[in-house]
């Protein structure tokens, strides 16, 4: 499927307010309620727009602890990475995971309730054998603002 800029423009929409009503959304989009809906199930289909979900404000529920951990493994091959992020993805606590280039294989984003709880979590990580060389951590003192949404205006042409 080739998006054009009214999919992006409804992708960028719907992003900031996965809860906007058909008929709102087709007014920010300059279409009619019917094809825009069309698209929206078009999007949908082909894979573009992958779920719903709600914002938690964290603060709200209670203290939380959020860490990122450079992550560097034992081997390089094929089959360890592999080994690593279907272990990583079992971790609950860990709400993202990136693999990238540098001195380092990847940086992982926990979210715990406490920095014992994070220990616990590591420790548990490296007895199951993922395949973890080494480690380091970066607590998060405050978060100034965190972006839900992605920069779709900038990066494709709406």
């Amino acid at each position: 499927m080739k998006l054009d800029r009214i999919d992006i423009r409804i992708l960028h929409e719907l992003q900031k307010n996965g809860r906007i009503t058909n008929v709102e959304l087709a007014e920010l989009v300059h279409l009619s309620p019917s094809p825009c809906l069309m698209r929206v199930k078009k999007l949908q289909q082909a894979g573009y727009i992958i779920g719903y979900a709600a914002q938690i404000d964290l603060a709200k529920l209670g203290p939380t602890l959020t860490v990122f951990t450079e992550i560097t493994l034992k081997n390089h091959r094929k089959m360890d990475f592999d080994r690593f992020q279907q272990a990583a993805e079992k971790v609950e606590e860990i709400i993202e995971c990136h693999l990238i280039s540098g001195g380092y294989d990847y940086l992982l984003k926990f979210v715990t309730a406490s920095i014992g709880d994070y220990q616990a979590i590591m420790e548990r990580m490296i007895d199951m054998d993922m395949g973890i060389d080494k480690y380091f951590s970066f607590v998060v003192m405050k978060s100034p603002f965190v972006k839900s949404h992605l920069p779709l205006k900038t990066i494709f042409p709406m």
